[in-house]
């Protein structure tokens, strides 16, 4: 009887261990590096206490990376979390050739992320496909620097990031929608519902568990945003383009302030955290709410 008792546990033994290994051991190790001054050539941490967090909340360019991170989450995830929606509704379609258009807008997802950012850098160059396209609609009347101007670095690579992750999110999308029964939709058609109606009241309402996975999911990684930035703009000009991760890359592998770059790493894990427990608890309220 004893032993039965214990046997769900021994199930999770393996999962909990490398958990234990690759997660919260490499957490623990971080947040103890940044009380440290570690520079990566030093063998022996030294214990500095908070010192890290006085110098990163007094340094002006910690607090521009993590503004521009916070943009970057306020306008991808939203990209992120609706637009895969009316994406997930045209290839969720009984047509002929539909498996065609649902593996093309999935391949994004699929393709390296260098090869993607290189494609895009020769559309957004001077005189790349998206500036003749412009020019030749009469939108503009000179080349536009995208990803050589303060003003537009960020928000061009914001594109990029939408537009790669869109056919990921489709998916979880078009399972949700899968799983909705067609009689509510033929009942809303009877009842001379419009298209739009039926996808207000019927699909957003009954999408909502995907609707909040996503949300969570296009959160974490729009705070982690890393290598379109890498590849694209470097962080520039003048850090314009640069967030949060990619400022503690640098700190960590061109300062070699690895203390430095771990406290900046702990507090991306708390603003990732806060996040998270925001768009939890607001989801199940939404929910709780369109059920009621």
């Amino acid at each position: 009887m004893n032993r039965l008792k214990f046997t769900p546990y021994l199930f999770l033994l393996p999962g909990c261990i490398i958990l234990g290994a690759f997660i919260f051991y490499p957490m623990l190790q971080a947040i103890w590096l940044s009380l440290t001054d570690y520079n990566m050539v030093q063998q022996n941490p030294n214990f500095v206490g908070f010192d890290n967090y006085v110098r990163l909340f007094q340094d002006d360019l910690f607090w521009k990376v993590l503004g521009q991170t916070i943009l970057y989450l306020v306008i991808v995830v939203p990209g992120l979390v609706f637009l895969p929606i009316f994406l997930a509704i045209l290839v969720n379609q009984q047509i002929k050739g539909i498996s065609f258009f649902r593996s093309a807008y999935y391949l994004p997802v699929v393709t390296s992320m260098v090869v993607v950012g290189i494609a895009w850098k020769w559309m957004y160059a001077e005189q790349g496909i998206l500036n003749y396209v412009l020019d030749i609609m009469g939108v503009i009347d000179e080349p536009v620097h995208w990803l050589t101007q303060t003003s537009t670095a960020i928000f061009a690579v914001m594109v990029v990031t939408v537009w790669k992750g869109m056919g990921y999110y489709m998916v979880i999308y078009l399972a949700g929608l899968q799983a909705i029964p067609d009689d509510l939709y033929e009942a809303a058609r009877i009842d001379g519902a419009s298209k739009w109606r039926q996808i207000i009241h019927i699909t957003i309402p009954l999408l909502m568990p995907s609707i909040m996975i996503v949300s969570i999911m296009s959160s974490i990684a729009a705070m982690k945003v890393f290598e379109e930035i890498y590849v694209m703009t470097g962080g520039g000009p003048l850090n314009s383009s640069s967030t949060l991760v990619f400022y503690i890359y640098e700190q960590a592998f061109d300062n070699l302030e690895m203390g430095y770059a771990s406290a900046a790493g702990v507090i991306l894990f708390l603003i990732t955290l806060i996040f998270s427990i925001i768009n939890i608890t607001f989801m199940n309220k939404k929910e709780e709410a369109m059920k009621g």
